[in-house]
């Protein structure tokens, strides 16, 4: 029983049903994916931000008054037990561009894994930028 509502940003949000017992259902909506493999991804080194150029600076809005979104540069598409990732970064120079995507695709898998329980088909990383010191 999936619902979905389009964003402004163009992504898509929902709840997805990921485990229903005699005594209940448990919902988790699309956003908590998104933002559990955006702070999954946000702490690999090499990892400078998320997103792309117009996301980057609507977050640097919200971080200035003191709110941000931690799914930023993240797209989930979330089934009843599986979910696939695609996700936006820019990277540090000079760190290996290849590494730092393979820690991400490991680091978000692990965490959406673990935290919600869902397997993950893939995680598709495009690494937009990269930010030189």
């Amino acid at each position: 029983m999936a619902s979905t509502t389009d964003r402004v940003d163009g992504t898509t949000t929902g709840t997805t049903t990921t485990q229903v017992t005699t005594k209940g259902k448990t919902l988790i909506d699309d956003a908590v994916v998104a933002k559990v493999a955006g702070i999954a991804a946000r702490d690999v080194p090499g990892v400078h931000a998320l997103g792309g150029n117009a996301a980057r600076a609507f977050g640097a809005i919200r971080d200035a008054i003191g709110s941000s979104d931690l799914g930023q540069g993240v797209r989930v598409e979330v089934g009843e037990t599986q979910a696939a990732v695609d996700i936006t970064i820019v990277v540090e120079y000079p760190v290996p561009m290849m590494q730092v995507a393979s820690a991400v695709r490991e680091a978000v898998t692990a965490a959406v894994t673990d935290l919600v329980g869902l397997e993950v088909t893939e995680v598709n990383v495009a690494i937009n930028d990269v930010e030189i010191p």
